[in-house]
């Protein structure tokens, strides 16, 4: 196993099979639901989560993991012997995720003066997020050094991105992490919108009357920003398989899609998104 350990977050919503495969840690996040507090992927599943939120009478909360959480994280990984860890993480525009391990890591200089941390805010989330998470690991495994790992993460930034839809934007709104799409909230009951993210905040990208166009247009959009090149794609939903499904095939007629995977939002990202979100998160490759 490489000395060099790879931390992330829940919310990067990763499926379990590839942080096995790629030995990647992950530090929950938290979701209160009324008096009841969860750990995202912990004492709280996606399934369960899920059925409970299509029958809810408000929207919980989330809160991102404290100092202390990652500290912890920390900690341990230094005491199976690693002395380095890359430690990514989503936008800090939308949560206190990143200052939390900033904080961490200016704890263990004191404790563990010999492990070397690099946090990184991906300006991102979901599997964008997933996506250099994947790549660090991968490179970690193969013996690359911390400072390629950390500058393979930071060159993905700008170019990776998300499009996706869903039949309302009130979770988005009630969680306040709308962004620069609040205009879309009051739009016609029947208007599918297309949001994505640039420069870490949630942006709008366009509006449909239909899923069937919506997700004609994020094969569109991954088309003309991938060209002739290729791409890694993950499709990823909250309780929508069958959705993912239908744009997997769209794009993958469209575009030369190299890697794909499909996965399913972590709890404390589908509070925001609702159940029924569908869409995806993709980079160009050079191969």
């Amino acid at each position: 196993m490489a000395n060099i350990a790879v931390l992330t977050d829940s919310t990067a919503s990763i499926p379990e099979e590839i942080l096995k495969r790629l030995h990647i840690r992950t530090v929950a996040y938290y979701i209160h639901r009324g008096q009841e507090v969860l750990r995202d992927l912990v004492t709280i599943q996606r399934e369960e989560f899920l059925r409970w939120m299509m029958t809810a009478r408000f929207v919980p909360t989330t809160a991102c993991p404290g100092p202390n959480d990652y500290f912890e994280a920390y900690k341990g990984l230094a005491e199976e012997g690693r002395d380095a860890i890359v430690s990514i993480h989503m936008t800090s525009r939308a949560s206190g995720g990143y200052q939390a391990a900033t904080v961490a890591q200016t704890m263990m200089r004191s404790e563990y003066p010999d492990v070397r941390i690099e946090v990184v805010d991906t300006q991102n989330v979901s599997l964008c997020q997933g996506w250099m998470v994947i790549e660090a690991a991968r490179g970690a495994l193969a013996g690359l050094s911390l400072d390629r790992i950390t500058a393979t993460v930071k060159k993905m930034i700008p170019i990776t991105h998300m499009i996706q839809t869903a039949d309302t934007l009130k979770y988005l709104y009630l969680g306040g992490r709308i962004g620069r799409a609040q205009h879309l909230v009051g739009s016609m009951l029947n208007i599918k919108p297309l949001i994505g993210m640039d420069d870490g905040v949630i942006v709008p990208l366009g509006r449909t009357h239909s899923r069937g166009q919506a997700y004609q247009q994020m094969a569109d959009m991954v088309a003309e920003t991938i060209g002739r090149g290729k791409a890694k794609v993950a499709y990823v939903h909250a309780g929508a398989q069958c959705e993912v499904e239908k744009i997997k095939q769209l794009v993958e007629s469209k575009v030369d899609v190299v890697e794909s995977f499909f996965a399913e939002l972590s709890p404390a990202l589908a509070v925001h998104t609702g159940p029924g979100t569908a869409g995806l998160c993709y980079y160009p490759v050079e191969v």
